[in-house]
């Protein structure tokens, strides 16, 4: 049985894919902050990126593969990935990160396909790429890119920041001009487990099949939620429409692991 260590197996999305992967696979996770749940749970390792070492719980675990799906200070997991990469080298194992659109922040015109040129102009879409370049030089059976648009799902922190604001009558920011894609955390989570049992090499998009308005998407999903009357504020970068979407073209999964942006908007639905 395959051994998974998911890197921040507390947050959301590491939650959805401990609980997805667990009874298929022999699945380990970290964590950062102590709880009860988890302290006393031997599957789980309590870390901190920014001052612990990963290679302690690496060679106690022995994973297969790293799922990796946390946060912390670039830096510092810029040197946590330096350790995995170590790893899955000298063991011949699998690194599989999380990736999103924000490597190609810096184009506009266009969707994004899975071997297009990166570039980006945010701080964060640049770590990404640095972390994806080490990868990719890496042969091909070491690694997995799986790069995600905006998440959304009745628990993703997107759609409770979208509930807080309206209940605190605050004004929700959408981009008129941005044409984006989307997915759900249980999307994610079935395309990952696919990847996994059919050994999938390379590079992945895990975005809808279609295509939407930010605005659009983030209204439809205010209304089949039945919030009355949101107040919106406006973002434009451009008077021209300008693109933050992934699409699959060279790494196509079967058509019932795809999602449209109508599934996204549906499963966002809290009651």
């Amino acid at each position: 049985m395959l051994r998974i260590l998911i890197i921040g197996a507390s947050g959301f999305l590491g939650q959805a894919l401990f609980k997805e992967l667990n009874p298929y696979f022999d699945v380990f996770g970290t964590y950062f902050t102590s709880q009860k749940s988890y302290d006393s749970n031997r599957r789980y390792y309590q870390w901190n990126v920014e001052s612990e070492s990963i290679s302690p719980i690496l060679n106690a675990v022995k994973p297969d593969i790293i799922l990796t799906s946390f946060k912390g200070a670039f830096s510092a997991q810029v040197e946590a990935y330096q350790e995995m990469i170590s790893y899955v080298v000298r063991h011949h194992k699998k690194l599989m990160f999380i990736s999103t659109s924000n490597v190609f922040d810096a184009f506009t015109n266009y969707p994004s396909y899975e071997y297009d040129k990166t570039l980006s102009g945010s701080i964060y879409g640049r770590f990404l790429i640095k972390i994806e370049n080490a990868l990719l030089r890496l042969p091909n059976a070491y690694y997995n890119i799986l790069r995600l648009p905006m998440v959304f799902g009745k628990t993703s922190p997107r759609l409770q920041e979208i509930l807080k604001l309206y209940d605190l009558n605050e004004a929700i920011d959408v981009f008129p001009k941005v044409i984006i894609n989307a997915t759900t955390d249980k999307k994610i989570c079935q395309q990952t487990h696919y990847i996994i049992n059919q050994n999938l090499q390379g590079v992945f998009h895990l975005g809808s099949s279609d295509l939407i308005h930010h605005k659009d998407l983030i209204e439809d999903i205010c209304e089949i939620n039945a919030i009355e009357n949101p107040i919106f504020r406006n973002n434009y970068q451009s008077n021209q429409d300008r693109y933050l979407a992934l699409l699959p073209k060279h790494n196509k999964l079967p058509e019932n692991y795809q999602i449209s942006i109508q599934d996204v908007i549906n499963t966002s639905k809290i009651m």
